[in-house]
């Protein structure tokens, strides 16, 4: 059934939000009696995962019959084995457990090391793999080596065994060949020929130039992990040649346990060069090279590259460097002649996604635009023209999912209904009715969907902050056939003996200062507060773009449920800058970081003062990465408001990060210098009166420890007293179970230092 959207929305914010009563319970307690147990910090981070089972990289084998994925081994949270489900059979099997293959402990390569710190991942055993297009074969790596697995035979065979780490492992669209890249060049393997030989595809990747590779700021900033693409008929590979002679090295020290090593990192710090990228295409007959011209401009960067679907040409998007400007090239295969097909401008910058999709039977493709302040979709053809608006509103997509052409139907997840919830929904192709979206999921909180290669069937991972993470399998029109991984809450799951513990958090909305947006905030309080009673608060932040917090999804047994049930109150609000409210809400924090962020941060602060039960004078602020920067910034410049806080992996100066990220929303810092030292968290040190606690890994590659260095250096000097803790070995993410132990307890050991709170 279709509906208004703005009826929709008012409807679920009166019910749920303003009037800040918790969301509808979908699961109950356990229905069996199970002994309470105190939630511990150390049970939070041990196995079994209070989550409940653990599976992630989900895969649709290509006929539809069965689903792979990555599941946690019960012992080891952090080990993962590859298992499929048949849904014909609805039987769950292991294929792979990784200890057959390798039991050992895995040496990860420099570069192994910091792709899984871009991708934001940790483990060990099988992490990632690829099925050919016929569903016959896996392939996967293990410590470094490749291994293909045989459907029918369940052997597993090893393609390569050498000390050098194969990496972005792609299957040939056609199945015939598995491409990787190892010493910085494109390698493949003919797996279809009875010796299978290992050929290197481009030859001149060393030193400073890397074939097939994403750079840094492409991995950390773009989501863009790869840097080759096969053509559809399996002929050519297209490919960015990456030159990194002209970026600066930073000299830095990874500080370990036993060591310390030094590394010469090329970081590109804002303001400084970038990469030189050039697109090449390789034959895979006989591995001639061919490029693609980009235009006389060099300082540019390569966001996407996708083939168009006949094979004889391919599409790439062109950023400009200060990312004000976005254009859609198409260049022909033999030829090589281009045409800029559509260009996005901004006054601002331009959010980079991943929707572009070519239509299979018309020379159409779909693009999705922030031009009318929210992301929406749109109907090409292959002259740039506008043939239709396919969604419209005062809401977001979040992506394109799926395009069935046979039924005229767009797929897509969104925010139609409330940006605290994702939902699926579709539109017609034809355009006509893109005020008018029809919403296919059918309970309130957060799903990520993965359709089927026939549109037939999608695999909606599920969660709301009452419903753990599930996995289930739907028709297109949104009937549930079956539970993949139900992770019911009843009394064999893990989180059981700690379920009636758990609070559920209250929604509610704030206006901002100036009266101009909505806020959307979290709260989160102990249970059977007691009347009279004032407890400290723990406001939990990020703050910065690409980001949010107040959601209606599953956070379960976590950190946040530990300080509550330890007598604190804690808080959650997406300030101006954060995602999923469109470019007004964006682009405020344009050339200034740090103002208007910390006045929403505030108009928080103002409301929990209104509460009885909250003791204004123990407020405290907490957060990592440009959280950690949000709680300097509060401590420094709003000392009244927050009385303590924690402070992690913060960048203090953003002169210290890389390119892409802070010229999107800083501008070069010749043109901005005055911006660039007003967001820095020096000019403000000298304001900070209360109690700070800072921490950092010692082989952070991402916010260079430079920044906590410097930072130190400044409060030793205007004798600001400060604690502090460093990590030998972590990276930005602070993976690992000891780490993450070791780190809580501190955090929370200051809070109680200062804060001293009472159940």
């Amino acid at each position: 059934m279709k509906k208004a959207v703005s009826g929709m929305l008012m409807l679920l914010l009166s019910a749920t939000l303003h009037a800040e009563e918790p969301l509808a319970q979908d699961q109950t307690a356990p229905s069996t009696t199970v002994e309470p147990k105190p939630l511990t910090i150390d049970r939070i981070y041990s196995a079994p995962a209070l989550t409940g089972e653990k599976s992630k990289n989900l895969q649709y084998f290509p006929d539809g019959s069965k689903v792979s994925y990555l599941k946690a081994k019960l012992e080891d949270q952090n080990r993962y084995d590859l298992w499929q489900y048949d849904i014909a059979s609805n039987e769950h099997t292991l294929l792979v457990d990784s200890d057959s293959i390798f039991s050992g402990k895995e040496e990860l390569s420099d570069e192994e090391k910091a792709r899984r710190e871009r991708q934001r991942v940790y483990g060990s055993g099988i992490m990632e793999y690829v099925i050919s297009p016929d569903g016959s074969s896996i392939v996967f790596p293990i410590n470094g080596d490749l291994y293909l697995y045989d459907t029918e035979s369940k052997d597993a065979q090893q393609l390569t065994a050498d000390k050098e780490w194969e990496t972005d492992i792609k299957f040939s669209p056609k199945g015939k060949y598995v491409s990787y890249i190892k010493r910085q060049n494109i390698y493949l393997i003919d797996v279809t020929a009875t010796k299978k030989k290992e050929v290197t595809l481009t030859k001149d990747g060393k030193d400073t130039i890397k074939n097939g590779m994403a750079e840094f700021v492409a991995q950390e900033e773009m989501d863009r992990m790869t840097g080759y693409w096969w053509s559809p008929n399996e002929k050519h590979l297209a490919y960015i040649q990456v030159d990194e002679s002209g970026v600066d090295i930073a000299i830095r020290n990874e500080i370990y346990a036993e060591e310390v090593k030094l590394y010469e990192q090329r970081y590109p710090a804002t303001g400084t060069n970038n990469v030189r990228v050039k697109l090449k295409s390789v034959q895979i007959s006989n591995g001639k090279v061919k490029n693609f011209p980009l235009g006389e401009e060099t300082d540019i960067y390569l966001a996407r590259v996708n083939w168009l679907p006949d094979s004889k040409g391919l599409s790439y998007q062109w950023q400009s460097r200060d990312q004000q400007t976005l254009k859609l090239r198409f260049h022909q295969l033999k030829s090589r002649v281009g045409k800029t097909v559509l260009t996005e401008a901004s006054d601002h910058w331009i959010n980079l996604n991943h929707d572009l999709t070519f239509l299979k039977k018309n020379r159409q493709f779909i693009w999705a635009s922030e031009r009318d302040g929210f992301k929406h979709l749109y109907l090409y053809n292959y002259e740039g023209e506008v043939l239709a608006q396919l969604t419209k509103g005062k809401w977001v997509v979040d992506e394109l999912v799926a395009v069935d052409e046979e039924q005229g139907w767009v797929y897509f997840t969104g925010r139609a209904d409330t940006p605290l919830e994702k939902h699926l929904y579709k539109v017609t192709l034809d355009g006509k009715s893109p005020e008018h979206v029809t919403r296919i999921s059918k309970r309130s909180g957060f799903h990520k969907i993965r359709f089927a290669k026939d549109k037939q069937t999608y695999l909606d991972n599920f969660s709301s902050v009452s419903v753990a993470p599930q996995l289930s399998l739907h028709k297109a029109n949104g009937e549930r056939v079956t539970y993949l991984i139900e992770n019911a809450l009843d009394s064999n799951h893990p989180v059981a003996p700690y379920l009636d513990a758990l609070v559920t958090p209250k929604f509610g909305t704030l206006k901002s200062d100036d009266g101009e947006v909505d806020l959307y905030y979290k709260l989160y309080t102990p249970k059977n507060l007691k009347p009279g009673k004032k407890y400290p608060v723990i406001v939990h932040v990020y703050g910065g773009p690409i980001a949010q917090r107040v959601t209606n999804q599953w956070g379960g047994a976590d950190m946040i449920q530990y300080m509550v049930s330890q007598g604190y109150i804690v808080f959650q609000l997406d300030n101006r800058g954060s995602n999923y409210r469109g470019t007004a809400f964006e682009f405020p924090i344009y050339k200034n970081l740090g103002d208007v962020e910390l006045t929403d941060q505030i108009t928080g602060v103002k409301y929990l003062r209104t509460l009885p039960f909250v003791d204004a004078n123990r407020i405290g602020i907490y957060g990592h990465s440009y959280g950690g920067y949000m709680a300097l910034m509060a401590m420094f410049k709003a000392p009244e408001y927050f009385q303590a806080g924690v402070s992690g992996a913060p960048v203090t100066d953003w002169l210290l990060y890389d390119t892409h990220y802070t010229e999107r929303y800083l501008g070069h810092p010749e043109s901005n210098a005055q911006g660039y030292e007003q967001s820095s968290v020096f000019p403000y040190v000298e304001g900070f009166e209360g109690s700070l606690f800072l921490y950092h890994g010692m082989a952070d590659d991402n916010v260079l420890f430079t920044n906590t260095t410097k930072l130190i250096k400044v409060m030793q000097d205007q004798n600001k007293m400060f604690d502090l803790m460093t990590y030998p070995g972590s990276k930005h993410s602070m993976r690992g179970k000891p780490v993450k132990v070791h780190l809580n307890n501190a955090i929370m050991r200051f809070f109680n230092d200062n804060f001293e709170p009472q159940n």
